[in-house]
């Protein structure tokens, strides 16, 4: 879990946690509390960002670290990950298919016309960048109108149960390896820890955990020329994958729930024969919970380039297992921030001593003075 506050000065401590509240509570006797509701479906990127980073997938739950962590998605994420620490856990979920989904979302950077069709759904990519500013004073009546509007007046397609992936087209033309057989263990980073060498699972548990801004810096290092991954999105996916549960009774598959998640498959630049067949395109991989586009493809873009770094040994930072895992994490990243906030008082007056030794020796011989001396 990273490094957590040490305790000290307990009333100060209550006085500062009162004070927080009493920020949330600002507007008074005519303020309204946001409910968990409101915060989950208009907030719902938000929502989707912290479940996560939160490693959990309860929206609620994540709606209500938003609301009482006053909109910090780190803090939000940390507290969502220390719930999920409490629960006892019943059983592991066997390998699901994200063919099943039922997709809200379903586009490709590779294909004009993919098969099942292109599906544009909910986005900005499309949209001015402009602030609209009829929002400021929007009405009960107007807010409620507009799903209604949409759904009275969306055409109603008939949408098949599922869509084929992009990959499989690309993978009988041959133009793509044919898939390795499925492992069935999958590293699992929550009681396991990161020890170097790892296995390409713990690297993508990691990154589906990871930090929405860590992951798209790191990847955009790579595409910038600090690496030469420069992918073409051979599918983006976003919608509701059913959980499939083995039955207790008579262990056939059965449908526990479903969980919003976005999915990336990259297709980057093809690999030269090294004596292991013709050359074919290379793959990187993202998915995680809610609705993330950009994390998904950056965790695609730096799959791919860690596969590389694994393989021939890491050339820039981007390809660095060891670089990339270890800060992507947005808890432990603030938490060891976090913690400088915390009293350092010995370590600092063991530096002032030393810094004021080192003073009074160069006073008296200033030939020995040094250059610089690091704290």
């Amino acid at each position: 879990m990273g490094y957590v506050a040490i305790k000290g000065g307990g009333r100060a401590i209550e006085g500062s946690h009162a004070a927080v509240e009493a920020l949330r509570t600002a507007q008074g006797d005519t303020g309204t509390p946001l409910p968990l509701s409101a915060i989950e479906t208009q907030l719902r990127l938000l929502t989707s960002r912290v479940v996560s980073e939160g490693g959990l997938y309860h929206p609620r739950l994540a709606a209500l670290a938003i609301k009482q962590m006053q909109g910090d998605t780190l803090e939000a994420a940390f507290a969502l990950r220390a719930y999920r620490s409490t629960k006892p856990r019943l059983l592991e979920t066997p390998i699901q298919d994200t063919s099943k989904m039922r997709l809200i979302r379903r586009i490709s950077s590779a294909f004009k016309d993919i098969p099942g069709g292109q599906m544009l759904g909910p986005t900005f990519d499309y949209a001015l960048r402009l602030m609209r500013l009829d929002l400021a004073d929007e009405s009960p009546e107007a807010f409620r109108s507009v799903a209604d509007k949409f759904l009275r007046e969306s055409p109603q397609a008939d949408l098949p149960d599922t869509f084929p992936k992009v990959l499989d087209a690309l993978r009988a033309d041959g133009l793509l390896p044919p898939l390795a057989p499925r492992s069935t263990t999958a590293f699992d980073i929550t009681r396991e820890p990161l020890v170097f060498p790892v296995p390409r699972s713990a690297a993508l548990a990691t990154m589906a955990r990871g930090e929405t801004g860590s992951l798209l810096a790191v990847a955009y290092s790579n595409m910038r020329g600090y690496g030469d991954v420069h992918p073409t999105i051979a599918e983006l996916r976003v919608g509701y994958l059913p959980v499939m549960l083995p039955h207790p009774v008579t262990g056939e598959p059965v449908e526990a729930g479903e969980v919003l998640m976005t999915e990336c498959e990259v297709v980057a630049m093809y690999e030269g024969d090294k004596g292991e067949g013709p050359p074919m395109f290379t793959l990187g991989y993202g998915a995680c919970f809610g609705h993330n586009e950009v994390k998904a493809i950056a965790m695609a873009i730096l799959d791919r380039a860690l596969q590389k770094g694994m393989r021939d040994g890491p050339t820039n930072p981007s390809e660095d297992p060891e670089f990339v895992l270890l800060h992507v994490d947005g808890v432990d990243s603030m938490g060891f921030a976090s913690h400088y906030k915390m009293p350092h008082y010995v370590t600092f007056q063991s530096d002032m001593d030393r810094l004021r030794t080192t003073q009074a020796k160069a006073a008296h011989d200033p030939a020995a003075s040094p250059r610089g001396v690091e704290a």
